[in-house]
């Protein structure tokens, strides 16, 4: 009689139903949703849980067959054209015990187009004293602003303790492959160094441009885009330098560009005179940071140098990827001393000019700023 039990509860466990699978879901990765593409993209989704039993994927873009892929890595590669136009993405993914999983995200046109209302003209400044120690918690009286040398009336002005819109550009070009780990740790910490409410858009670049996390103010999302950097492929310095812009100036306030490279552009569809035209219509600050052999570049430290020095901001090279911390934790405290002032110039015409700027501050203090700006005609 103490043996009969057994064979029941042996019953009774094989005839218990299978735990139950979670529900798998599936999510498109990149692009992201209300990003910007345009040129070679790449689609990607994940399915998840991984061991879902998927048959293929089907990627459309824009109602039109993209690719179907039958086994994970779900990507492929998309031309979504040369101009910076909405997009509809979709996947679909075909389970092998039946059902479908769909996923869909929507990107955005560039609305934005430079020199449109360039009446107020925005002026971020750094002010130091004679042993370059940064300034701050100035009034705005201290401050004067002359255009051509014919002094202007400040109308706003922003001190250096508010949130800011910065945009850090990553090269993960090929030739990065050595140094990557350090750079990603690098970056991580300049993140992490930012306040909480700034708004961060993180690009990788090689031979494209990818958005890697956009305007996100969570630390922890933070760092989880920059694990994503990935060496591969060529340099398009110059396209992510105008994208960047581009994704500043949709937004008004502090705001910055930081711009990573080792090396010089060998694959931008843009060449070096349009970004110096752009960078003239621009208020943005330019950080750009030259590593390795990028600094040994001659042509290409003078392009960062003029990028810089036009926008306000500055230019570091460094030959060790150990020293890059230091790089930017010098831009961090730049970006946290930064006040914004703005005017409408008395001199309204927009006849394509350039028209210079200086800023004064009272007592015995140096102003860094953007030398000037060009006085583009309206474009719609």
């Amino acid at each position: 009689m103490s043996r009969r039990p057994i064979p029941l509860l042996v019953a009774v466990l094989a005839a218990a139903p299978a735990l139950a699978q979670p529900p798998a879901s599936l999510a498109i990765v990149e692009p992201e949703h209300d990003g910007f593409v345009s040129g070679a993209v790449t689609l990607r989704a994940e399915v998840r849980p991984a061991s879902a039993p998927v048959a293929r994927v089907v990627f459309t873009a824009d109602g039109q067959h993209v690719c179907t892929r039958e086994a994970p890595p779900f990507e492929c590669a998309w031309n979504a054209g040369p101009e910076v136009v909405p997009h509809h993405v979709r996947a679909v993914a075909t389970l092998r015990r039946g059902g479908r999983l769909v996923a869909s995200v929507r990107t955005q046109g560039a609305v934005f187009s430079p020199g449109v209302e360039v009446d107020l003209v925005q002026v971020a400044a750094i002010v130091t004293d004679r042993d370059g120690r940064f300034v701050r918690g100035l009034p705005r009286e201290a401050f004067r602003i002359f255009e051509d040398a014919v002094e202007q009336p400040v109308t706003h002005f922003i001190g250096e303790g508010t949130a800011r819109e910065v945009v850090v550009a990553v090269d993960m070009s090929g030739s990065m492959a050595e140094a990557m780990p350090a750079c990603r740790e690098a970056v991580k910490a300049f993140l992490l160094a930012l306040r909480p409410d700034d708004q961060v858009t993180l690009l990788a670049f090689n031979d494209n441009i990818f958005t890697l996390a956009r305007r996100v103010t969570d630390p922890a999302a933070r760092l989880r885009a920059v694990d994503r950097l990935a060496p591969w492929g060529g340099t398009a310095l110059y396209d992510v330098v105008l994208k960047g812009l581009d994704l500043l100036d949709e937004r008004r306030g502090r705001r910055a560009l930081v711009v990573f490279s080792d090396g010089e552009d060998r694959s931008s569809r843009a060449i070096v005179e349009d970004v110096e035209r752009r960078v003239e219509v621009t208020d943005a600050p330019i950080y750009v940071i030259g590593q390795g052999r990028g600094m040994r570049e001659r042509e290409l430290k003078q392009v960062l140098d003029r990028l810089a020095d036009v926008s306000g901001g500055r230019a570091f090279y460094t030959d060790r990827i150990e020293e890059l911390s230091g790089v930017f934790a010098e831009i961090t405290e730049d970006l946290a001393s930064q006040y914004l002032l703005a005017y409408d110039p008395t001199k309204p015409e927009r006849d394509g000019s350039w028209r210079s700027i200086r800023v004064d501050v009272k007592g015995r203090h140096r102003v860094r700023s953007r030398k000037g700006y060009r006085a583009v005609a309206r474009t719609r």
